[in-house]
């Protein structure tokens, strides 16, 4: 399953009155596991930038003059999301930017059934908030130290985070294969598993265990191995 998680920054807080993308910044998910690839662009927004927006993200008129024009990015933008879900924090704002953004290119619009909105789900899941971005960054123990402004790439992969923790998909991955030994039980996606009362008979030659042992030895002391051996 691809998702794509996104964020804009934008020159205010109304598209109808104007305002304009400046920002875009996308995190590619495969099943629920950030793959690496991402998208990120900075755009003029061919107007001037209002001190009270550029307090929230720091992006000046000076930075923004000569950087593409959102029809510039408009193909590649599209081509990364694809036909993927979209994964957005407050999606209403984000999402009647860009549609605004394609209106003016001819291009069809974003549906709502393939947007996910992440401040629903926090609103769900923690009724009695805060579910601000920050918020929920400090309530899942995801580092944000680097966040001082807002910032399109840095929020989208912020927002990966809380997203798979909303979800839950962190703890499902981790313990989809979740092994313990000695007398403790295995868990699995079926149960728990109970230890066999007699261990059955290894099927590895003398040669096979002092390889394998020799390759943990290789690893260092903080392979993951070594806490299964212990």
């Amino acid at each position: 399953m691809r998702e794509i998680v996104l964020d804009t920054e934008t020159t205010g807080i109304d598209h109808a009155k104007g305002h304009r993308v400046v920002e875009l910044g996308a995190v590619e998910l495969i099943n629920h596991i950030p793959s690496g690839k991402t998208f990120h662009a900075y755009i003029d927004p061919e107007r001037d930038m209002p001190s009270d927006a550029e307090a929230i993200h720091g992006l000046t008129t000076q930075f923004l003059k000569g950087k593409p024009l959102f029809a510039a990015i408009a193909a590649e933008f599209l081509a990364f999301i694809g036909e993927a879900s979209l994964v957005i924090h407050n999606a209403s704002f984000d999402v009647g930017f860009l549609n605004a953004e394609f209106a003016r290119l001819n291009i069809p619009a974003l549906l709502p059934e393939r947007v996910v909105d992440t401040l629903m789900l926090a609103r769900q899941k923690h009724p009695m908030g805060p579910n601000s971005l920050d918020a929920l960054c400090k309530r899942y123990g995801i580092d944000n130290s680097k966040r001082d402004k807002h910032g399109a790439l840095l929020d989208s992969e912020l927002l990966a985070d809380v997203y798979l923790e909303l979800i839950g998909g962190r703890q499902a991955a981790l313990s989809l294969s979740a092994i313990t030994v000695g007398s403790r039980a295995v868990i699995t996606p079926s149960g728990i598993v109970r230890p066999r009362p007699v261990p059955l008979t290894s099927r590895l030659t003398e040669m096979e265990i002092l390889a394998h042992k020799a390759l943990i030895a290789e690893l260092g002391e903080k392979a993951l191995w070594n806490e299964l051996l212990n």
